[in-house]
């Protein structure tokens, strides 16, 4: 097959997807057995292969005491909070993975933990359980990380695609949609290294931000119904906090402990694997040595508050959908390079809008997306 023919096939310009891409090819091989009616659903399928042969090796900490690494972290947290009243969550035996996320993922824990008492009480006994690792906790555990990605992630990709590329052809939008799902960084954190980020960290905000932008694509960038509609989200967005929050509000102690827990200052301006500008400058530059934390803070907000302006004008003046995704990817990667105490796994923030953008920047994404691998 001709290359303009192929690429008219896809509905692509000669700027965009190489034609003997594997993704290409994986859609006229489909294209070939007539099972074009089938590409969500063998997509999704194929997709789930790859994350639970991932899942198969060995992760971060295996079988390596005391601490065993993050699959135990996200044990430990499933028994905590399956045994440990609510209020107590972020302050029992900090130094055995305290529990150091935000309560929406202490939630999903719960759940998780109560689901996994039900098939096997051993794997979330407290105290008594620590280093668990048996094969069928295991299975449990990664079972429990691909379904809510299933549940929460992957419909947010498919409303994204069909509106982004809403004048695009079907096969370009399964195209696109299987690039994104077969991004390497988040199927190797979540599902290599074993983490339950995807929830509350990159699937809710992929989810959200999706839906999100349907609505302001509908009613937002009308002047008459712009201000009402900006009430409404900022009054949904206080509810949603203040529901989440609301068992630690009952007393300042708490409510500070999970602060502290959560955004923990004390630890410095970086961690020391987070290859953001503060990191690169230690090379040179000693901040760390040369300020105290409280001004190392005020220049960190300061750059940050500095290097996302240019992306917020810009959405102001132009409040397009291209410059809303745009402004996404740039404030968030803005975030990850200047913010104060950022982890090494939050450049899955710039991540997901960039690799949302692959065929947009058919250059620069898989660039980004292949150095974040190896960040």
């Amino acid at each position: 097959m001709s290359t303009q023919r192929r690429r008219k096939r896809l509905g692509q310009t000669s700027k965009q997807e190489p034609e003997e891409s594997p993704a290409v090819q994986w859609l006229d091989w489909l294209g070939q057995f007539q099972l074009q009616k089938y590409v969500s659903l063998l997509t999704l399928l194929f997709c789930f292969y790859v994350r639970w042969a991932v899942g198969l090796n060995k992760y971060s900490g295996f079988d390596v005491p005391p601490m065993y690494g993050d699959y135990e972290a996200q044990r430990h947290w499933m028994e905590l909070t399956l045994h440990i009243p609510i209020k107590q969550w972020y302050y029992y035996d900090l130094d055995w993975w305290g529990l150091d996320y935000p309560p929406l993922t202490a939630y999903v824990s719960w759940i998780c933990g109560k689901i996994g008492s039900l098939f096997n009480p051993d794997w979330f006994a407290l105290d008594a359980s620590r280093g668990y690792e048996s094969l069928e906790s295991k299975v449990f555990m990664r079972s429990t990380v691909i379904f809510f990605e299933y549940v929460i992630y992957v419909p947010g990709i498919f409303v994204f695609v069909n509106w982004w590329f809403n004048d695009a052809s079907k096969k370009k939008k399964n195209l696109v949609t299987l690039l994104i799902l077969l991004q390497p960084v988040l199927i190797l954190i979540d599902h290599g290294h074993f983490q339950q980020i995807q929830f509350c960290y990159a699937r809710t905000l992929n989810f959200g931000n999706r839906l999100f932008l349907v609505r302001l694509r509908r009613k937002c960038f009308k002047v008459e119904h712009g201000f009402l509609l900006f009430i409404k989200l900022g009054l949904t967005v206080l509810v949603t906090f203040g529901v989440i929050f609301m068992p630690f509000l009952d007393s300042i102690d708490h409510i500070s402990q999970v602060i502290t827990r959560v955004f923990p200052l004390q630890r410095g301006l970086y961690e020391d694997k987070v290859a953001n500008v503060w990191c690169a400058m230690n090379v040179a530059v000693k901040l760390r040595e040369m300020f105290e934390i409280q001004t190392l803070m005020k220049i960190s907000l300061t750059t940050t508050l500095l290097s996302i302006i240019p992306s917020c004008i810009r959405l102001g003046l132009k409040p397009d959908k291209r410059s809303l995704v745009y402004g996404i990817a740039n404030s968030s990667l803005a975030f990850f390079m200047f913010s104060f105490q950022v982890h090494e796994k939050s450049i899955l923030l710039p991540a997901l809008p960039i690799t949302l953008l692959i065929l947009d920047e058919s250059l620069w994404s898989p660039w980004f997306i292949n150095v974040a691998v190896f960040r």
